[in-house]
């Protein structure tokens, strides 16, 4: 078999199209091998592509904002979707079936301050007509210390992506009360990304054909069957079966995943006024510049 190696910016049951293409067999089918790594600040997804040790990676086409906007050609471009919505949540110290995103205010809320994450928080507040600016927010750090922070009486309310918020409800910790989704709508969020050379190998359209089989089964597959395999797979260790059965279900819900892998322009727009409206971005970048088609088949 071939070995197709596979990076991911972050690792969340959010992205189990790409987690199954591997813990489902899909990619064994294709006669590829996988080996899958989580990216650290000392070993980027943007490195290994570029140097070769990294043929795809799990990513967002807001990562290539920052090129744009120095006016850089950009040769890492992003080809297929994972998710066509915010994958993350609101949870609370209570559980709160009223909840509205207006209680948010004036309380200590852990938010967590990667740059799409934060973006988009502060876009779907404002959609809900409430100003970022009226919350009491905390930076505690990277992910883990953003839960282990709400765990330890932080905050009133936490900013996480799934299974985390999950994780918290099932030990009586926390209660997801909102999801960034919903508040947003349709977006381009998550994708896969890849040199614009490998996407002409055939190793790039073996993984396509497993990818797209990959995306129909999470989306149409009981999120139990779903849940199984990634924890027989140990991706997540210490996350009980039943949070991942939960998270699967949620995103299958929320109209994460989308059969057509294709980015669509309106989903890209619908980012660009997310990114604009954070002050991220100064401009509206072509679609083309960073985005193609998937690999044909």
């Amino acid at each position: 078999m071939s070995k197709i190696n596979i990076m991911a910016l972050r690792h969340s049951v959010f992205y189990s199209p790409l987690l199954m293409t591997m813990a489902g067999g899909f990619l064994r089918d294709e006669g590829l091998e996988s080996d899958y790594v989580v990216a650290t600040p000392n070993n980027t997804v943007v490195e290994n592509i570029n140097n070769g040790n990294c043929h795809l990676a799990q990513s967002a086409v807001a990562t290539s904002f920052a090129e744009l906007e120095c006016g850089d050609e950009v040769n890492i471009v992003h080809f297929a979707q994972i998710n066509a919505r915010d994958g993350f949540f609101i949870a609370a110290r209570e559980p709160d079936p009223d909840f509205s995103w207006n209680k948010l205010c004036g309380k200590k809320v852990l938010v967590d301050h990667f740059f799409q994450p934060l973006a988009m928080l502060k876009y779907g507040l404002q959609q809900q007509g409430v100003d970022f600016a009226s919350l009491d927010v905390i930076d505690a750090g990277d992910v883990a210390a953003i839960e282990t922070a709400f765990r330890n009486g932080a905050a009133d309310y936490v900013h996480l992506q799934g299974p985390a918020p999950q994780q918290l409800e099932h030990d009586g910790v926390g209660y997801v009360v909102a999801a960034v989704g919903d508040a947003i709508g349709p977006v381009a969020f998550s994708s896969l990304c890849a040199s614009r050379q490998w996407l002409t190998t055939d190793m790039a359209r073996a993984f396509m054909s497993a990818y797209q089989k990959s995306l129909d089964y999470v989306i149409a597959a009981p999120a139990e069957e779903i849940a199984a395999l990634e924890y027989e797979a140990n991706f997540f260790p210490g996350v009980d079966r039943d949070v991942l059965i939960q998270t699967v279900k949620t995103y299958q819900q929320l109209g994460c995943w989308e059969t057509k892998p294709v980015i669509s322009k309106q989903s890209y727009e619908n980012l660009l006024d997310v990114f604009l409206m954070s002050g991220a971005i100064s401009q509206r970048h072509d679609y083309d510049k960073a985005i193609v088609m998937p690999p044909l088949v």
